[in-house]
């Protein structure tokens, strides 16, 4: 398969008709392999409209749903990122091309290790692979310029807001097990900030500040 011709037609048809402009998000876009992140029996289906299984049942999220939270994050270039939530390491990606270092935090150790092994064959170096409880947050490496989790979350865990800068942002997405809405968290001083943007549907974040195991 032509999956560099698949990328570009994702970016012109998925990302850029549903409001997303920033050309640096875009160009992010048009340059990670997302097929690197899918599992090989799914490659065909890498650059789909939809989010795709990555095992322990954890998913890839869908492309237009990363490029909205990264969008939300308005990196410049010069920000040190802490990425809630490894998973496949696709997001993690595209942060990498878009700031100065991700900090990224997996719970479950296979998933981080296999991220790790794909991001580093990709040429990567401005990463550092964590495997913990992402509900804490990585506070060696706090405070940060801005926060992405990529599960489900109750409530926005206090660590996080904890390790945010001062005009930090913090995107997560908030609600039940079944569906959230995508929150965005601005930190003002000792004061913070919120707003609603979009309806979303992700794996619960399971931690001391999120969802217990089952």
């Amino acid at each position: 398969m032509d999956f560099e011709a698949l990328r570009q037609v994702m970016v012109e048809t998925q990302l850029i008709p549903r409001g997303i402009a920033d050309q640096r998000v875009l160009a992010a876009f048009r340059q990670v392999a997302r097929q690197e992140f899918v599992p090989a029996d799914i490659r065909s289906a890498a650059y789909d409209d939809c989010a795709l299984p990555i095992g322990d049942n954890q998913t890839i999220s869908q492309p237009y749903m990363v490029a909205v939270m990264t969008k939300l994050l308005k990196l410049k270039g010069l920000e040190t990122v802490l990425e809630i939530g490894t998973g496949s390491g696709y997001q993690t990606a595209i942060l990498a091309e878009l700031c100065q270092k991700v900090y990224t935090v997996e719970r479950l150790a296979p998933l981080s290790q296999k991220a790790k092994e794909t991001i580093n064959k990709l040429g990567y170096r401005n990463i550092e692979f964590i495997t913990a409880d992402g509900t804490e947050g990585f506070q060696k490496a706090a405070p940060y310029d801005a926060i992405i989790v990529t599960a489900a979350c109750p409530s926005i865990p206090k660590p996080l807001t904890e390790q945010l800068k001062d005009g930090g942002r913090l995107v997560i997405p908030v609600g039940d097990t079944f569906q959230q809405m995508l929150t965005t968290l601005t930190k003002q001083g000792d004061k913070f900030s919120t707003f609603e943007s979009v309806a979303c549907v992700f794996v619960p974040l399971v931690g001391k500040y999120g969802w217990k195991p089952t």
